[in-house]
């Protein structure tokens, strides 16, 4: 399988756009911490090479490919908190933090290319959702690896000051170790209360 391109902005450029950002959030899925947005805009002759799909990228190749994204591209990158998701749910915190990205960008982009298939109702102007496109568009991989490696590390943290339930290796995903510290351990202000595994244990019979 070959891995993304720039083609998708350079349609957009071709279509008269001149900053087009990449958009991806991570942490739809965890039962703790925020959920993460990243949005990135590539300077088209300088984009560093063996960018993918974060999920595929080792975690040493990740790091080191954060740096340099970091160092060559305007970056921005923003979260929804878990009494967000809780009072939101988790789609529309999601959104918001992939609209708080884009608001945060140094200069706003022109055309913007979405991860998934659904567009966030507060990003409007030119903008394209694209299915799995960590792995089609350079900019969302640039996003992708961006955003994870915020939340992977937002998440260690959090592991230091509620030790047990492994978030330093599960990043709050409901790994079985997870979900027996639950049941042991109990619920943590950093526990999303409205996901079904933490709502039933805070209100179990």
């Amino acid at each position: 399988m070959t891995g993304p391109d720039y083609s998708y902005e350079q349609a957009a450029l071709a279509r008269g756009a001149t900053r087009v950002a990449g958009v991806d959030e991570v942490g739809r899925g965890p039962l703790a911490g925020p959920v993460t947005a990243a949005a990135v805009v590539l300077d088209p002759d300088n984009i560093p090479p063996g960018m993918n799909d974060s999920k595929v990228l080792s975690a040493k190749k990740r790091e080191a490919l954060y740096d340099v994204i970091l160092a060559v591209a305007d970056v921005s990158i923003a979260h929804a908190s878990v009494e967000e998701i809780d009072d939101l749910n988790i789609l529309r915190a999601s959104h918001l933090a992939m609209e708080r990205a884009v608001a945060g960008l140094k200069t706003a982009p022109d055309h913007l290319l979405i991860d998934g298939n659904m567009i966030p109702r507060g990003l409007t102007g030119s903008t394209e959702a694209v299915i799995k496109g960590d792995a089609k568009s350079l900019s969302i991989s640039a996003a992708s690896i961006v955003a994870k490696i915020c939340r992977d590390r937002i998440m260690w943290d959090l592991a230091q000051q509620f030790p047990g339930y492994g978030w330093e290796t599960n990043a709050g995903y409901p790994s079985k170790s997870h979900r027996e510290a639950l049941q042991n351990l109990g619920v943590t202000p950093h526990h999303r209360r409205s996901f079904k595994p933490v709502h039933n244990i805070l209100y179990q019979e």
